[in-house]
């Protein structure tokens, strides 16, 4: 596998469609599209790319006004390359010291080994959300910086 040059920089109005060409449910439904637009306006969406867009985040306070990724998407064919990872690490940066929030479907195998190996803790669960498949709440402390 090779080792990816990856930047991981706040996305841009001009990144849209960038974004949507990562994410099949953007590409198919006009409110993934808008939440979209509305994270890029509020400086929220982060991007990352090498050559191509490869992946996206958001990181707002949308959960209890606490640091929360609502979304994280990596290109299919980007997958398994330290994408998500990298963006987890953008953001647990810029969370220095506090409590930092993500949700999972409970189906959701591969991000609940990515959330396990960054040491994220589940921390909560919501039913009812998507019929017979239970959210569940991670929480982590982001390292202080050294020094």
């Amino acid at each position: 596998m090779l080792k990816l040059d990856l930047k991981i920089r706040a996305a841009q109005a001009a990144d849209l469609p960038a974004l949507i060409g990562v994410d099949a449910v953007a590409q198919r439904d006009p409110a993934r599209r808008r939440m979209l637009g509305e994270a890029i306006a509020a400086q929220s969406c982060w991007l990352a790319e090498a050559e191509e867009a490869l992946g996206y985040g958001i990181l707002d306070r949308s959960f209890f006004q606490q640091r929360f990724i609502p979304l994280l998407m990596v290109a299919e064919a980007a997958r398994g390359r330290g994408v998500a990872s990298a963006l987890m690490a953008e953001f647990e940066r810029r969370c220095a010291g506090d409590k930092l929030f993500t949700s999972a479907n409970e189906s959701n195998l591969p991000m609940r080994r990515l959330l396990d190996k960054l040491g994220f803790r589940e921390s909560g669960r919501i039913d009812n959300l998507d019929d017979g498949d239970p959210e569940l709440v991670f929480m982590k402390r982001a390292a202080r910086p050294a020094g």
